[in-house]
């Protein structure tokens, strides 16, 4: 028959023509990118109301008290942001706050990530060095930043080192946790198919690591950029601590309070446009 003919191929492929065609030409429809779009300009818009609602309870704090010294509104404070950002007297030292926060930041995340993977795969050397851990863990970072002040001096290498060292055993300890929950299963594999280093690193260790290293990665840039400004407002001479300690000085709050607004609101831009979306990559690319 003729319409035969034409429903199927003579070699039995799905056919090329009639009604068919459509489907065999079209290419699977990506859904889930218009989804995260739609989700994230909801997250956003989500964010934007909820900062606006604490900006209002924030006026109407600060019109209750009464007074604009002790308690300055936004009409005070926003504009001394906008003029020290546009004008540019604060970039110097959001410049100097930011290299101490990234420094500090790359020596702890990887003596952390060393130290963690050394204590998770030798038994030994964790039972030995657990009780140090735990010191460190309970040393108050105040008390680690003067030592270092002390020790090396009211210098940049004590300020990066003290700030480094505030960090490193928290690390540590969570990579330490991530080593020893590494499934024996994938590893046993791995040595069956003869996987090479390189290859299990990528495709075995890596990918089980990645929560961890994203976990400590977070809290390590929330915690260091805190821990920074406690050092410049002790011994530095620029950096945003060091504007708190002026402006601590002078009594000047709305300066604190602008001072402070003007670094929360770059360290949330590393989080959100940084940190964030390179987690959900790290989950995309663990899954796969």
């Amino acid at each position: 028959m003729g319409g035969g003919a034409d429903s199927t191929g003579c070699d039995g492929s799905p056919p090329r023509g009639g009604l068919f065609a459509a489907p065999v030409a079209s290419r699977p429809a990506r859904k889930p990118w218009p989804a995260l779009s739609l989700r994230s300009r909801a997250d956003v818009l989500r964010g934007a109301a909820s900062l606006a609602a604490l900006v209002g309870l924030w006026a109407l704090a600060s019109h209750f008290v009464g007074d604009p010294l002790r308690a300055p509104g936004p009409g005070l404070v926003l504009p001394r942001l906008w003029d020290g950002i546009v004008g540019g007297a604060m970039l110097p030292d959001l410049r100097a706050t930011l290299g101490r926060v990234a420094l500090s930041f790359a020596l702890a995340m990887g003596a952390g990530v060393a130290l963690g993977l050394a204590l998770g795969l030798w038994r030994r050397a964790d039972r030995w060095f657990d009780p140090w851990l735990t010191v460190a863990l309970n040393v108050p970072a105040l008390v680690t930043i003067v030592l270092c002040y002390l020790w090396i001096g009211l210098n940049e290498t004590a300020a990066i080192a003290a700030v480094a060292l505030n960090k490193i055993p928290l690390v540590a300890v969570m990579l330490r946790e991530g080593v020893r929950v590494l499934d024996p299963g994938l590893s046993e594999m791995a040595r069956v198919h003869r996987m090479g280093r390189m290859a299990r690193l990528r495709h075995i260790i890596l990918p089980q690591l990645a929560p961890h290293l994203m976990a400590a990665a977070r809290s390590g840039i929330s915690l260091i950029w805190k821990i920074v400004l406690v050092v410049e407002f002790l011994g530095r001479s620029n950096g945003i601590g060091f504007r708190l300690h002026l402006d601590f000085q002078m009594f000047d709050i709305a300066g604190v309070i602008a001072h402070a607004l003007a670094f929360i609101a770059v360290m949330l831009c590393v989080e959100w446009l940084v940190l964030a979306p390179l987690s959900r990559r790290v989950a995309a690319w663990r899954q796969t």
